[in-house]
């Protein structure tokens, strides 16, 4: 049996229902392993979750900002993203207490590890929500993760690499980012793409995708990091 008391001491909740809060960090590969575990997996608090994760963020940035509804929509998905979320359940240290079947436990695959833990995260949001309420959920969000905008807004970390390398060379250079497909591969149902970026002739950076669109974005985030305009 699993003790959650430092955990709820650390996000500052204490659970009526201690059942909801295991349950959101129950992954199906759990269930799947052990079928006569006592409680479900943690998805449908994760829909529930993420229902509530995003009325707060919306509530919070309409609230504080005038902008325009792009660009709010934009913020919002900074904050909502898989990476933050991964990155928020690591610092509140849900990983330790996730239930995971033998083979998810071994795999040291950060990207699968870190799904798992945004989706826990949303599961969890689902779990304070039923457990406490709204207004309890929206104080653990904000207290969570609206610390993490004012770093979002500065560095700009709410563009897609292309937005961003297109803002950054017309502020400094005034040229408009092209791009170009510079190889295709592959039988029709597995193209993988090779794209360059350019600014005028040229070729600041090259990248290969599974879609021209994808090739494109690995193309600009290179190209950012090639190009340190002063």
């Amino acid at each position: 049996m699993r003790d959650f008391s430092k955990f709820e001491k650390k996000i500052g909740v204490n659970f009526k229902n201690q059942e909801l809060l295991k349950q959101s960090f129950v992954h199906r590969s759990y269930i799947n392993e052990n079928p006569n575990f006592s409680l479900s997996h943690n998805e449908r608090l994760e829909f529930l979750g993420d229902a509530v994760l995003e009325l707060v963020i919306t509530e919070y940035l309409y609230k504080n900002f005038s902008n325009p509804e792009g660009e709010l929509t934009n913020w919002r998905a900074s904050l909502v993203n898989g990476q933050m979320l991964a990155k928020i359940a690591k610092k509140i240290g849900m990983e330790e207490y996730l239930y995971l079947s033998k083979g998810e436990s071994k795999d040291t695959n950060s990207k699968a590890r870190n799904y798992i833990l945004a989706n826990a995260f949303e599961a969890l949001i689902g779990a304070i929500y039923l457990d406490q309420k709204y207004e309890v959920s929206k104080e653990f969000i904000s207290g969570i993760l609206i610390p993490e905008l004012p770093e979002i807004l500065s560095n700009k970390l709410y563009l897609d690499p292309k937005s961003k390398f297109q803002e950054m060379a017309q502020d400094k250079v005034g040229i408009t980012p092209t791009y170009q497909v510079l190889k295709e591969s592959g039988p029709d149902h597995a193209k993988k793409f090779q794209v360059g970026v350019y600014l005028g002739e040229e070729m600041v950076a090259a990248s290969n995708g599974s879609s021209k669109q994808e090739a494109q974005v690995k193309a600009a985030d290179l190209a950012l990091k090639k190009k340190k305009w002063e």
